[in-house]
């Protein structure tokens, strides 16, 4: 899975400026909250959202969007600066995940269905707190923040959203807003898959050899890097025309696949003690071969059939279906002396804190391509698009949603 995204800036600060202004209070280490700033026209928002499952057209701009609420006492509410696209926001906009994500929002089946439009979409944001739940102690009023927003939760291209205080973390102070948010949801991933599912640490990632089957993508470049912080040695597997950004964020030894067939040119090389596989498709048919027999040596896959199953069967089928199928192949390539793994993106503010210090310790950047303006969210998403068939990391960086936006 090649993590190609889009980011989205804010570029009217009107709203903070009045904020402070007004009767807001930034309090460090107490519970006070603004709610006396509580107007009628903030009962709404500008927003981009869907009301069903489509192509781009479904696509559209609203002054009216419901403004979000804490509805727990451990969550925050962010203004957003930074806004993202990845190519999941892509696949939701055509409906892809709904099943399993309506049940994650609606567990008991309450609602209607269809009730979650308008959906806003967007995984990433980098933003201000602006209000914090009674039960939010290290988070305060006016800390600049970012996060990756899980798929079940309304997103970030709009003016606010609401999200659990686990989920956030403070943004990197050397990165702008727009820069931060290239990074949250790619982050995340990158994190869930090697270091949870296949145990990287800083500690052990030194004599370790790993391979990127699609490294040039977001979830690909950002671990380039964290893994080249941490010591390991990275071979890459991209385009011609992607090498030398991967080189540059220090891939120390890189793989063309399209010269010819990259399963012989990687068979050449030592074997490999972790393969994170963001391509999919026949790779595992080939890629098990590549590890390390009988030394702990793990395959994981960012590519899996999970969401596409409960499509298809229904939540409570598909979820078995994946079940027999991971457990089928877990237990084939064990008998081999390999590992075989499904990786999944997990939101952890957390992670996103040691993140944030290998940012500012000038370990991981932020890899921006092009800018978009708010009012062309379709475009943006056109070019995720894009440069996700083509195997490229795209950020796009657009807009906000401020009172200002003209749409």
């Amino acid at each position: 899975m090649n993590a190609a995204k889009q980011i989205m800036c804010n570029r009217w600060f009107h709203l903070v400026k009045k904020y402070n202004a007004s009767s807001m209070v930034f309090s460090h280490g107490c519970h006070k909250r603004p709610f006396s700033t509580s107007r009628s026209r903030m009962t709404v928002m500008p927003a981009w959202v869907i009301d069903t499952y489509g192509g781009n057209d479904v696509l559209r701009f609203t002054r009216n969007a419901s403004f979000p609420i804490l509805n727990y006492p451990n969550e925050v509410i962010v203004q957003v600066h930074a806004a993202g696209l990845n190519p999941i926001d892509v696949s939701m906009r055509g409906g892809y995940g709904a099943s399993s994500l309506s049940m994650k929002r609606d567990p008991l089946n309450l609602n209607q269905k269809g009730s979650e439009f308008p959906l806003v979409l967007g995984r990433d944001v980098s933003g201000v707190v602006m209000e914090c739940g009674l039960d939010v102690k290290y988070f305060k009023e006016g800390d600049e923040v970012w996060a990756a927003i899980p798929p079940w939760k309304q997103g970030s291209l709009a003016e606010f959203v609401c999200l659990s205080a686990n989920e956030v973390s403070l943004k990197p102070k050397s990165l702008s807003h727009s820069a931060a948010a290239a990074l949250p949801y790619v982050a995340a991933t990158a994190w869930s898959a090697l270091v949870n599912t296949c145990g990287l640490t800083l500690e052990n990632s030194a004599e370790k050899r790993i391979l990127i089957l699609g490294g040039s993508g977001g979830v690909g470049t950002f671990a380039i890097q964290m893994l080249k912080a941490w010591g390991g040695h990275v071979t890459v597997t991209c385009s011609k025309d992607a090498e030398r950004l991967v080189r540059g964020l220090g891939a120390d030894h890189v793989v063309d696949y399209s010269a010819g067939p990259v399963e012989l040119a990687l068979g050449t090389l030592e074997k490999f003690d972790v393969i994170l596989d963001n391509v999919g498709g026949d790779t595992e048919s080939w890629a098990m071969g590549l590890l390390k027999p009988w030394s702990g040596a793990k395959y994981v896959t960012l590519v899996t059939p999970f969401l596409q199953n409960t499509d298809l069967l229904g939540v409570a089928d598909g979820m078995m279906q994946t079940g027999i199928t991971v457990a089928s192949k877990a237990l084939k390539h064990l008998c081999k002396g390999v590992h075989y793994r499904w990786g999944f993106f997990i939101p952890n503010g957390a992670a996103l804190d040691d993140i944030s210090e290998m940012v500012d310790a000038g370990k991981i950047r932020a890899v921006v391509e092009a800018e978009f303006p708010f009012s062309q969210v379709p475009q943006a998403f056109q070019k995720v698009e894009e440069g996700h068939a083509r195997g490229k990391t795209v950020v796009q960086v657009i807009g906000g949603g401020g009172d200002h936006a003209e749409c």
